[in-house]
């Protein structure tokens, strides 16, 4: 859904925009998880976990401040439980367009559980939807006709410059957590039995986890090569994806090759259905104009403990890729924003975030 109460159209707002936007010649796309962005005085999963009104401005500026320095003109966002408090955060840095598809759950008045996706766009957003995925593949592929995203899938149709209407999904897929939990105040249970417990759960729910994420990602491919066949729309899948792409689960995300298909008839047809890495495309573009052949070591994404992995993810469509025919735009520049990570000041970053900020710069090609 989409609300704009009283709200002015952007033209209104600002008669020269629309020549500002024919006149850009770059395209920034950022994913952005909030951690837990829930107004005050409600709570966030447990009900002693509540902002102060310091620590909510303290959060509210660190996003703003953000905003400001890297100036992406379309943002997906996770963790959000207040929709309403972001929208008009947002508004004051410029984004006029912002839609949501769900509401978080809220239990007790003012706990709240399962918070949902957001976007966030300088340009028009011209149409936005739920993703659902199809439960007859959902069927065939063992799992139940109840199938379901744990976090509904976000689709944004946004009108790019230069380019026209461009698909934007926005994902916050299955975490790693364990689908089962066990209770380890059960007294019945002696301390070796509740191990025994844990571990059986541990293993189990971590597979169901799992299972859940890789189908999600496997069911919205399907969605999006279905949609781009209808439409024919440029591509941008971005979010927390919870799992290295690297891996197994997630890596049928980036499938651009099929059996017996000639190279012909890969890049006439199966191109255009595929995504590809932000990154990637980053690399061969700094390849191109440095030639070398040495790799950037990627900015992680998350920490845990002393491990750290990529989990933020922004992958297009062919139609950013400099190397494809048709493309208009091209891969620039890309950052992640991690100061916060690894060298936090608790006055600045103690209200920020637990994951780094992906940011892909796309230049119109000339």
């Amino acid at each position: 859904m989409i609300d704009y109460p009283d709200k002015k159209a952007p033209e209104e707002i600002d008669p020269i925009l629309p020549s500002i936007a024919v006149s850009n010649l770059q395209l920034k796309i950022a994913t952005f998880n909030l951690f837990n962005y829930l107004e005050p005085p409600n709570a966030f999963y447990e009900f002693e976990r509540i902002y102060s009104a310091e620590q909510w401005r303290k959060k509210q500026h660190w996003i703003a401040e953000y905003l400001r320095e890297y100036q992406p003109d379309i943002i997906g966002f996770q963790e959000v439980f207040s929709p309403e408090s972001l929208e008009q955060l947002v508004a004051g840095q410029g984004y006029c367009y912002f839609a949501v598809v769900d509401e978080p759950q809220v239990i007790d008045d003012f706990i709240y559980k399962r918070p949902v996706v957001a976007i966030a766009s300088r340009y028009p957003i011209v149409e936005v939807a739920a993703v659902k995925a199809n439960t007859e593949l959902a069927l065939s592929l063992g799992l139940t006709d109840k199938f379901s995203f744990s976090r509904k899938v976000l689709r944004a149709t946004v009108d790019v410059p230069h380019m026209g209407n461009c698909d934007c999904y926005v994902v916050h897929f299955k975490s790693k957590r364990s689908m089962i939990e066990v209770d380890d105040k059960n007294i019945s249970r002696t301390p070796e039995q509740t191990i025994i417990e844990s571990l059986k759960a541990q293993v189990a729910g971590g597979w169901g986890s799992t299972i859940q994420r890789g189908s999600e990602a496997a069911l919205l491919m399907i969605e999006i090569i279905a949609r781009r066949e209808t439409t024919g729309q440029p591509m941008v899948l971005m979010g927390d994806f919870n799992n290295t792409l690297t891996d197994g689960v997630l890596s049928h995300l980036l499938t651009n090759t099929l059996r017996f298909v000639s190279a012909i008839d890969r890049d006439a047809y199966l191109a255009k259905y595929c995504l590809q890495d932000a990154w990637d495309l980053f690399q061969v573009a700094v390849k191109n104009e440095t030639h070398q052949e040495e790799k950037i070591q990627r900015t992680p994404t998350h920490y845990f403990g002393a491990s750290s992995s990529v989990l933020d993810y922004i992958l297009l469509s062919c139609d950013f890729d400099a190397s494809y025919h048709d493309s208009l735009y091209q891969v620039s520049a890309y950052d992640t924003y991690d100061r916060h990570l690894i060298n936090p000041i608790f006055e600045r970053d103690g209200e920020s975030t637990d994951h780094g900020i992906a940011l892909v710069t796309l230049t119109l090609r000339s």
